[in-house]
């Protein structure tokens, strides 16, 4: 039967739209109604997706409040340099003043404390001189403006941060830093949040041993699980199981079988070429469906995607490097929908090539490179290296993956390229 497509493969732009149209837009709970959600509390919501809105239950910070140290006003109009008040009382944060303030009178107040009712204006310490009593001008102590003032008040709204029943996060939003900062100072104490996908990783392999074990005739190191197991953790998608089966039908098989029964989501490197021993893409074959395999793509052409057993499956090449990259293009932005957030890929950005860079023309490339900004400004690109996809240390440092075209080959210095940034948000 003729392959559905060129030999060359898809696109990569064709194959993740491919991979997003067959998935739902979020796990669903057994039972088919809703979205699979988890209670949890705050602190351990890090990375993770809201399942329903979540609304400040009161205003924040709930009070007028002073933004510095200063002295607290009621009046009207704008002070003048020279003008008195009559110093009454305190306000500081947790212990605010009692009182109501009147015209003429002032109370001196701290940064973060509530204003009094009657309190219209804060002026700066700075800008007062205090007078104390015993001076022959008042039996309490008296304030007087140094200098002019302008027209900010320094006061913080009672609903800065936000209003009662104001949207805090939307369904669908990632919880990063900031968002969690944010609804801790709104009082909130625990969140409902979206189930992440369960990842079962297959690794394959008759030539592989485990790091440390002494190496056989042809052996290596298995590395792929250590790789993109990390890489998962990164991404906030830690594995939920993970084996290494040698190039036997039956024993993959059953590795398969087992996976999709206990995972969302199943992942193999490895065995999806056309090898003697590449026995995952015809057990898809016969357990599910093979959507696509190949990608016109440098590195990562040999990748199936499919179903096995209704679970989606993500056949992944078995050089390392091109495992990570596939990984990071199409199954991140998968496991992203499944959990039921806004599909985000890496950012991208122009630079030039720092150096020239040699390469065949055949194939579009993502080209490993460091990023750096010269005397004047320019962001510029270093691969250092070989590129070869089994080359794990192209990946170590790397911060962009360089969008080379199909067509071009050789690249001198100063190419301006698009690069997609790897760096993940802070906040």
């Amino acid at each position: 039967m003729a392959e559905p497509y060129p030999r060359e493969g898809l696109l990569l732009e064709e194959a993740r739209r491919q991979v997003l149209a067959a998935l739902p837009q979020a796990l669903a709970t057994p039972d088919a109604e809703g979205v699979d959600a988890e209670l949890l509390p705050l602190v351990a919501c890090g990375g993770r997706v809201c399942a329903a809105p979540v609304l400040a239950s009161e205003a924040v910070p709930g009070f007028r409040a002073s933004i510095m140290d200063g002295y607290a006003l009621a009046d009207t109009v704008l002070p003048e340099p020279g003008q008195r008040w009559s110093l009454v009382g305190r306000s500081a944060p947790g212990a605010p003043y009692g009182g109501r303030l009147q015209a003429g009178e002032a109370i001196r107040i701290l940064t973060g404390a509530p204003l009094p009712p009657g309190a219209t204006r804060v002026l700066p310490q700075e800008l007062v001189q205090r007078l104390e009593s015993g001076s022959g001008l008042a039996s309490s102590p008296q304030l007087a403006l140094s200098s002019e003032v302008g027209d900010n008040p320094w006061i913080r709204a009672a609903d800065e941060e936000t209003a009662a029943g104001a949207v805090l996060a939307a369904a669908g939003t990632r919880l990063g830093a900031a968002e969690l900062g944010r609804l801790a100072a709104c009082g909130v104490a625990q969140l409902s949040v979206r189930r992440r996908p369960r990842v079962g990783l297959l690794i394959t392999g008759d030539e592989l041993v485990p790091a440390g074990a002494a190496r056989g005739p042809g052996q290596i190191w298995e590395s792929n699980g250590t790789l993109l197991a990390a890489l998962l953790e990164r991404l906030g998608y830690p594995l939920a199981e993970q084996r290494v089966v040698a190039d036997d039908p039956v024993a993959l098989r059953q590795a398969l079988l087992d996976l999709a029964a206990s995972c969302d989501v199943v992942v193999s490197t490895g065995g999806v070429s056309a090898g003697d021993t590449d026995w995952i893409r015809p057990l898809l074959a016969e357990l599910g469906n093979v959507a696509f395999w190949k990608l016109f793509l440098k590195p990562g052409r040999p990748f199936a995607f499919g179903q096995l057993q209704g679970v989606p499956f993500f056949g992944l090449p078995g050089n390392p490097v091109a495992a990570a990259i596939t990984a990071l293009q199409l199954l991140w932005p998968a496991l992203q929908q499944l959990e039921g957030a806004p599909v985000q890929v890496l950012p991208r950005l122009q630079v030039q090539l720092a150096a020239d860079l040699r390469r065949g023309a055949g194939r579009p490339e993502l080209a490993r490179a460091r990023l750096a900004v010269d005397a004047e400004g320019r962001l510029l690109a270093h691969c250092d290296g070989s590129q070869a996809s089994s080359r794990i240390g192209s990946l170590a440092g790397a911060d962009l993956l360089l969008e080379i075209p199909a067509e071009l080959g050789a690249l001198p210095a100063g190419t301006p390229l698009w690069a997609q940034l790897m760096r993940l948000p802070i906040f």
